[in-house]
């Protein structure tokens, strides 16, 4: 699935359906180079999540907990500062049990993660995005038939707004 974001508001609609209709464990790894909108993604879909209070970027913390509705929690992991797989053992992120997992610089982690039930990868287009998502798991190709859905039936953004995200054509 390809999405154009006009505007972080577009971002944080995406987030939002995102949340909607996420699976429970979904696993998502977030690719994009610096400034892509990794953490605005992220913090968005916390937020959609329920999460309140500070949402801080885990880009010096390696990780940070948040719980959700429940005894449900989330991860958000920023692995760009961690040299190698190694190194995540150190945050015991087997025990981790979350029921969201959402993880940026994910190739820093190859062979210590769980594999992604979702993939989403953000590029800078002008003062936009790009955002392709793609299953990494039979969940994920569930989640965005789901989410495909969704977008189908309903509009994704208050009318005002709903020229933020182009979807393609079916």
């Amino acid at each position: 699935m390809r999405l154009e974001l006009s505007d972080v508001d577009a971002t944080e609609a995406l987030a939002n359906a995102l949340a909607r209709t996420q699976p429970t464990p979904a696993i998502v790894y977030l690719h994009g180079d610096l400034g892509a909108g990794k953490s605005t993604l992220a913090r968005a879909w916390l937020r959609a999540l329920g999460v309140t209070g500070a949402i801080r970027s885990p880009t010096y913390t390696l990780v940070e907990h948040y719980p959700l509705h429940g005894a449900a929690r989330a991860l958000h992991l920023d692995l760009y500062r961690i040299a190698g797989a190694g190194e995540l053992e150190f945050l015991a992120l087997d025990d981790a049990g979350a029921d969201l997992w959402l993880v940026e610089w994910p190739e820093r982690g190859v062979g210590a993660l769980p594999r992604a039930d979702l993939q989403v990868d953000l590029a800078v287009r002008g003062a936009g995005r790009d955002a392709v998502l793609s299953p990494g798991s039979p969940a994920g190709t569930e989640w965005l038939a789901g989410l495909s859905k969704i977008v189908a039936c309903e509009p994704l953004l208050t009318p005002a707004d709903r020229n933020s995200v182009q979807l393609p054509d079916p």
